[in-house]
């Protein structure tokens, strides 16, 4: 993995090197040589606590592409002298697995442990999975797994149990700074960019250091007079494609910011998560979907046009396609944004539910049900209905629940928007409902 530090190669070492990758030349050799993760490596970090007091447990690497994963487990096992063995969730089967535990069954008899790292474990299967367990019980394997996607969904709750998961973060521009300045150093000669194109390439990097390490190696590689500035850059360089999986955690982690963006009033902070889930290549039409959703939980009856406005917006998107419908959708994306908030009817529809599953199969009061037969009639069905349109002010205040339940009052309107006249509604009927009753 191209992970993150600068050694200092001799002579012959140099000449051998030049063959290589730049970031298979810049592997850290030590975890104290790891550029970023300090949340994790620190001295009272997790990995840190558990170097110092010989407590090594199994371990879950949890983080996107080109920040350390591998890395961190190769130098775990030559901190800890135990051997190193590195298998793909991709290329592996149950065949593979077995002579991985038997090798290291026998290497566990002559005194020797494993750590078997296990990258992209979360594609293996259930019960790939469970084959861990009894060689991690019993001390024949360390295992630490490499993993892009969430654990709580992907791994089985056994095997999570017995790791404790690390959470590894995208490399800050600081961090690839400091990395792009050892690779000068293994380079012998500085990147030909002015300052805006230096921080441009990092830019470009998405916090991946591997990615960051094969850009300076094109770079490098060009012969220019002077120094490159961001025009020129960007023409010699494509920018990489934004990290982002739409069937993956990337894909749920943008959308609730952008929902939360919006039930939290900030425009400027909601079009951007849009417009970043668009640069990764999401369907509009599902971000229309989910528009129409912000309109009908968060905002509900505080603006009723709001629902309206997300349905011309997807209208006008299916007429005009992209990438000219795109805006039809971010004009709902600021609406909805600036809009009244209010969460009563969700509440209320919440609540009722939860009521309609506890009084069960209760049936609604005598009184408003239609008696079509005379045995109907004769058991008091309908007896004191009272027509509301008869009713003084078009209301009787009668009663609709079921006679063994005690009213209840789910909708709570809110005083913003327009709920305040429907609260005003509900407080006009409540008094007369008072004054009836």
């Amino acid at each position: 993995m191209a992970d993150l530090f600068d050694s200092t190669p001799g002579t012959e070492e140099q000449h051998d090197s030049a063959h290589r990758p730049l970031a298979d030349r810049l592997r850290p050799r030590s975890l104290s040589e790891v550029i970023g993760q300090e949340q994790v490596l620190g001295e009272d970090a997790p990995l840190g606590v558990m170097l110092r007091s010989g407590s090594l447990s199994s371990l879950i690497l949890w983080g996107p592409p080109g920040v350390g994963k591998t890395t961190i487990a190769r130098l775990l096992a030559d901190e800890t002298d135990l051997h190193f063995v590195q298998i793909s969730a991709i290329f592996t089967g149950v065949p593979e697995l077995r002579k991985v535990f038997e090798a290291a069954k026998l290497r566990r008899q002559t005194g020797q442990g494993t750590l078997l790292f296990v990258d992209e474990i979360h594609r293996f299967n259930k019960a790939q999975q469970d084959s861990f367990l009894p060689h991690m019980e019993d001390g024949t394997i360390l295992l630490v797994g490499a993993t892009t996607e969430n654990p709580s969904f992907e791994l089985n709750a056994a095997v999570l149990s017995r790791s404790q998961v690390l959470v590894l973060e995208r490399l800050s521009l600081g961090d690839l700074e400091r990395l792009a300045q050892r690779a000068e150093q293994e380079l012998g000669r500085a990147l030909p960019l002015d300052g805006q194109a230096r921080e441009a390439l990092l830019e470009m990097a998405d916090g991946d250091g591997r990615a960051l390490l094969n850009l300076i190696e094109q770079v490098a590689a060009w012969k220019v007079e002077g120094k490159l500035n961001v025009d020129a850059l960007s023409k010699r360089l494509m920018k990489r494609a934004a990290k982002y999986d739409k069937s993956g955690d990337e894909h749920y982690n943008l959308i609730s910011a952008l929902h939360k963006s919006v039930r939290g009033s900030d425009p400027d902070a909601a079009l951007y998560w849009y417009a970043r889930m668009l640069e990764g290549g999401e369907d509009p039409r599902y971000l229309a979907r989910r528009l129409l959703r912000m309109a009908v939980e968060d905002i509900s009856l505080a603006d009723p046009q709001a629902q309206q406005l997300c349905l011309h917006a997807w209208e006008t998107y299916e007429r005009l396609g992209s990438p000219e419908g795109e805006l039809a959708l971010a004009q709902a994306v600021a609406y909805l944004a600036l809009a009244p908030k209010s969460n009563a009817v969700y509440m209320a529809y919440k609540a009722a539910r939860a009521a309609a599953r506890k009084t069960g199969s209760e049936p609604p009061p005598k009184h408003i049900l239609n008696a079509p037969t005379q045995m109907m009639k004769d058991q008091g069905y309908g007896d004191g209905y009272a027509y509301d349109h008869d009713a003084e002010d078009g209301f009787s205040g009668q009663n609709y629940f079921p006679e063994t339940m005690r009213r209840p009052s789910f909708y709570l309107p809110v005083e913003r928007g327009f709920e305040r006249e429907l609260k005003k509604r509900l407080d006009y009927f409540e008094k007369l409902r008072a004054k009836r009753n």
